[in-house]
């Protein structure tokens, strides 16, 4: 049977690219909510290909104009239509909303239980323990689509997590890995945002050029990890072919390795 999907920010990098790999594999998923922004004319295009029976926007003044071409979709409007969408039972969410704006989903997801894949880092940030402390209680999965946190997830073992010394998260540099300070405070938008390996949104190309999104990675591996800091490396890695790495007692070193390609740690949710 086809698996009931949810996707909370259908319009950005991964949620396209998520709409790419469910759009390749038709049978397997059945698309019920999706949600965007501002950005309507692909929310609208996305909901004519996938059919959802609910769509979300984030302004009312796009209600009108979205009722107008999905007349066969209940349309939510704003966070608290964010948070009644993700309340809907399905079999897996995606959420892939930007910053905090994306706390409240993906909290109605945990309390609904289920498996909830969330590639909104600032959440586990700012809320990680109480994140953490709901999916138990709740009976929910958390798989993380972050690809370097995807990686350890996907070489972590769980049940000899006594006998793992290190984890370790690779970073590509970014753009400005070779730059003089001097010559980053004269940077401009454009070449911040043009990262050389990974297809990503506005802000986290920023945040990766500046290497604070390393940072708010090393944060979110602890908490989803329940490891702490000091155990927690970064390694630059320009080519970024190895995206994750945990280290044993023995001396053994896992290592996840696969392309610059969003889409393999989306797969593997």
């Amino acid at each position: 049977m086809a698996r009931t999907v949810s996707i909370f920010g259908s319009t950005g990098s991964i949620g396209t690219n998520t709409m790419d790999l469910i759009a390749a594999n038709p049978s397997h998923y059945d698309v019920r909510v999706l949600s965007g922004n501002r950005n309507i004319p692909l929310l609208i295009e996305q909901a004519r290909q996938f059919r959802p029976d609910y769509v979300v926007c984030g302004a009312e003044d796009d209600r009108v104009h979205l009722q107008q071409a999905l007349p066969d979709c209940e349309i939510w409007v704003g966070p608290e239509g964010l948070q009644q969408a993700a309340a809907m039972p399905v079999d897996i969410s995606i959420c892939a909303i930007v910053g905090m704006a994306g706390l409240p989903p993906v909290m109605a997801a945990i309390e609904r239980g289920g498996l909830i894949a969330f590639a909104s880092k600032e959440c586990l940030v700012a809320a990680g323990q109480f994140m953490m402390d709901a999916a138990r209680e709740n009976g929910a999965t958390l798989l993380p689509v972050d690809s370097e946190h995807n990686a350890l997830f996907q070489v972590f073992d769980a049940g000899q997590k006594q006998a793992i010394t290190k984890l370790v998260l690779t970073a590509s540099g970014g753009p400005f890995r070779e730059w003089r300070v001097e010559e980053m405070q004269k940077a401009s938008v454009e070449q911040a945002v043009a990262h050389p390996n990974w297809s990503m949104g506005a802000k986290i190309s920023v945040d990766s050029a500046t290497m604070m999104n390393k940072a708010l990675e090393v944060i979110e591996a602890a908490e989803l990890f329940a490891m702490p800091s000091d155990r927690i490396d970064v390694l630059v890695h320009p080519q970024s072919l190895v995206h994750g790495m945990v280290e044993y007692v023995d001396g053994s070193v896992l290592t996840q390795m696969g392309p610059a390609d969003m889409r393999t740690a989306l797969s593997y949710c």
